[in-house]
């Protein structure tokens, strides 16, 4: 067996970093990707190769023989690499393809060496790497029958979006048996490029051997395993991030502050959300508006208010619509001189968008960070604002309406803004839910400030929406200054239209988080390792109590499993303590973390 690795493109949307250089010489994580592919095939047992070279060939030439003497390379030179694409790059090394078995596989792809292993292990003599069709995606994708066999490959001019569940990507990584390349593969190859010329790629020639015959080539299908093709900068960062080493893999996924549906295979407890809507019936009002919404301009702010003065049941003069709450908080926070004060361990956007210098910190004593109104009074004397998050992100603490309530009228007698962010309080349970958004109750406290993320309470947090109400006209007109007019995009204006027509069920959405975050609490409450602390949000704090310390257990979550929780080491509060947050998602997904959970503890 040997391999047959195409490396003669110049990598042009990679930019800089394939300025002097083929794009197989890029580096992921320190590494080339022809060492990544070198490396990969000599663990699988090849030691012959051919290498097909052209854009800055030489250079790749003697990088490699430097490092991999050990390995028989012959080079096949493309000096046409500029104006051709790979199926010149293959016809050239056609007399080489169709010596002995061979792997075939283009030089600008990273994946599990495991890949190499398993397909020369697999019976079937002629196979393409191929995995299930996911948005990220690009390139040609593959129709196989029932049997497992390819019948058809599409082109992306040809690639239907409908009828997407049924394709598979190709990995450019392919099994050929000498029979297979002599007397099918590579007679179709010449005849193409006499047809059709030198600028096209090899797959197409496998499309058209699927019209004329079954040509007995099986896919081999990827389930876990990881691979990236790097056409562009994009590709670039994500596939470092893909194939990091554990010590810097998750500081690497930290940094990306979302996106995540780049991972598919990544399960995100970090980040918070509503997993119980939008329903299917509002999905598709909104979907079928697509075309719409992309093409037309959205409203100005004026008509963005009016909009969320409806869904809130306030007047528009005591409502701003913001990009997400933390545009709103930014705003906020120049709006408003002196010091504020802040129970910690809290969100982070309220004090970075303060300035820590006039940040007031209040740290409760005691393990579950709880506190209460006479505290919270006391705390607040001398201070600007008080921020209160209920329920508190990330600990759960909750005050009731009543408790609340007074300590607006403590605050108010002493002329302190209370910034209540009610972004969880939706998630609290139907015998406690309450909000603060109320004309009624915004006139009689002209020193209330309330924000909320519909983002994260509606589950919406591609749209990016959020809401500051206040009675109070200063404040307004000092937030609004700070947004501009056309702040938020035409999905997020078409949500709020359209929301009263599914508050029923957002709110019953509500109830399903409310209980199932309390299964899940008494199933989370079940590892010996985890000191759990109720919670009326979506999310748990934990105190990791024994086994790991908070950064170890995420590490390890995040390299054997997949899932993403969040370490608060390092935030204000946890400073040589062991915490984590687990956001609640639903049945099935928290179902997962616990099981992966539990099988950590049966580690030795």
């Amino acid at each position: 067996m040997q391999a047959l690795i195409l490396a003669a493109g110049m990598g042009r949307r990679l930019g800089k970093h394939t300025k002097g250089q083929t794009k197989c010489m890029v580096k992921v994580n320190g590494k080339t990707l022809i060492e990544h592919s070198l490396d990969a095939l000599k663990d699988a047992g090849i030691t012959k190769v051919v290498m097909v070279i052209g854009y800055e060939g030489e250079k790749l030439r003697e990088f490699i023989n430097e490092r991999y003497s050990d390995i028989n390379i012959k080079y096949v030179v493309n000096d046409s690499y500029y104006r051709t694409n790979n199926i010149y790059s293959l016809w050239l090394a056609r007399e080489q393809l169709t010596d002995e078995d061979t792997i075939l596989l283009e030089s600008d792809l990273i994946y599990d060496a495991e890949i190499l292993k398993n397909i020369i292990a697999d019976p079937d003599d002629n196979l393409a790497v191929v995995a299930k069709y996911e948005s990220w995606m690009d390139g040609t994708v593959t129709v196989l029958n029932e049997e497992g066999s390819i019948i058809n490959f599409i082109p992306k001019s040809a690639f239907k979006w409908h009828k997407r569940d049924n394709y598979y990507k190709t990995v450019n990584i392919y099994k050929f048996s000498k029979e297979f390349s002599t007397n099918c593969y590579v007679p179709f190859l010449e005849a193409y490029i006499k047809a059709l010329g030198e600028n096209e790629y090899y797959e197409q020639v496998l499309r058209v051997m699927t019209y004329i015959d079954n040509i007995n080539l099986k896919a081999y299908r990827l389930t876990d395993e990881k691979w990236y093709e790097i056409d562009d900068i994009q590709d670039l960062d994500i596939a470092e991030a893909l194939f990091a080493d554990s010590e810097s893999e998750l500081g690497l996924y930290q940094r990306r502050y979302g996106g995540y549906w780049r991972f598919p295979k990544l399960k995100d407890f970090c980040y918070l959300v509503n997993p119980y809507f939008p329903n299917e019936e509002m999905l598709n009002e909104l979907k079928s508006n697509f075309d719409v919404l992309i093409s037309e301009y959205p409203s100005g702010l004026n008509v963005q208010n009016l909009l969320a003065s409806k869904m809130f049941g306030c007047d528009t003069s005591e409502i701003l619509v913001g990009n997400g709450a933390a545009e709103l908080i930014r705003g906020l926070m120049k709006s408003i001189d002196g010091e504020i004060g802040v129970i910690f361990p809290t969100f982070n956007e309220y004090p970075e968008s303060a300035g820590y210098d006039r940040v007031k910190q209040f740290i409760p004593s005691n393990p579950d960070f709880k506190y209460d109104v006479e505290e919270l009074k006391e705390f607040a004397q001398g201070v600007k604002a008080l921020l209160l998050i209920n329920p508190d992100n990330p600990s759960g603490h909750f005050l009731k309406e009543a408790e609340v309530k007074e300590l607006l009228d403590y605050l108010k007698e002493q002329n302190i803004y209370l910034i209540y962010d009610e972004s969880f309080v939706d998630f609290a349970g139907e015998d406690c839910r309450y909000s603060l958004i109320d004309s009624e109750l915004l006139q009689q406290y002209k020193n209330l400030i309330v924000i909320k993320s519909i983002s994260k309470s509606y589950g919406v947090p591609g749209i990016r929406l959020g809401v500051l109400a206040s009675g109070n006209e200063n404040i307004i007109k000092k937030v609004r200054s700070e947004i501009s007019i056309w702040n938020i995009n035409s999905f997020g204006e078409y949500f709020l239209q359209i929301i009263g027509k599914y508050q029923g069920a957002y709110l019953k959405g509500c109830n399903k988080i409310a209980a199932e975050r309390d299964r899940f609490f008494n199933e989370l409450s079940k590892i010996d390792y985890l000191r759990v602390i109720p919670s009326k949000a979506n999310y748990f704090l934990c105190e990791v109590t024994g086994k790991f310390t908070a950064r170890e257990l995420t590490q390890v979550l995040l390299n054997k499993y997949r899932v993403f929780i969040k370490d608060c080491s390092g935030k204000i509060a946890f400073e040589n303590k062991q915490y984590i947050r687990i956001a609640v998602r639903d049945f099935a997904d928290n179902n997962f973390i616990l099981e992966k959970l539990k099988e950590l503890g049966s580690l030795e």
